[in-house]
């Protein structure tokens, strides 16, 4: 039997993500960043997602760069929700980092992780399935590429907090999540991925 394929609507959104992607690389690598988007969509629609949820999983960099960027709700509304609709936009919302807070104060790096946390409180299952499949991309995509390596270390050090510092932010994902009772199936696939980078990263020697 032959598969259908993505929708229009997906298909257009990771156009449109590759777009804004092109020429970003991963990390250290030279690996198209573009590629995240449809790796997001595959993990979604692997767990019978539909295609709000796909599209927003696409989209999750591309807003969040927004946002970051300062851009206002009406533009967002132009080159997003305009495209993809209002549902799918503010699924992303609820689960990125952003500039400011409520007040307009602007976050530091460290407040915009916490900012993003706290308020999964108010996100829907949907908002958290779009986050839970980011996160479990990037703590996946990381445990690849340190199985395939033969010195961990040259891994880890494109992260400017290290090995601990970078795993506890996947934990803190996951547990969040857990703590605000999202049981989905994708979190077991989540939380194995992180207690294998936890344990990659107790292997790393200190200092590296």
């Amino acid at each position: 039997m032959t598969s259908p394929g993505y929708s229009d609507r997906v298909n257009h959104a990771l156009a449109f993500a590759a777009k804004h992607h092109d020429q970003q690389v991963r990390r250290g690598t030279r690996a198209p960043y573009a590629t995240h988007a449809a790796n997001v969509a595959i993990i979604l629609t692997r767990y019978q997602r539909d295609d709000t949820a796909a599209v927003a999983g696409i989209l999750f960099q591309v807003v969040e760069d927004y946002v970051l960027q300062g851009y206002s709700g009406e533009v967002l509304d132009q080159r997003v929700a305009s495209k993809f609709g209002q549902p799918a936009l503010d699924l992303v919302l609820a689960v990125i980092e952003r500039r400011v807070d409520d007040d307009g104060i602007e976050l530091s790096p460290e407040e915009r992780r916490d900012d993003a946390l706290a308020r999964l409180a108010n996100a829907s299952d949907d908002a958290r399935w779009v986050g839970a499949a980011h996160v479990l991309h990037d703590a996946g995509t990381l445990l690849a590429d340190l199985r395939r390596t033969i010195d961990a270390g040259t891994v880890w050090t494109r992260f400017s907090g290290g090995p601990a510092e970078t795993v506890r932010g996947y934990r803190r994902a996951v547990d969040r999540l857990r703590e605000l009772g999202f049981r989905a199936e994708i979190m077991n696939e989540l939380e194995d991925v992180v207690v294998a980078l936890e344990t990659a990263s107790r292997d790393q020697p200190v200092g590296s």
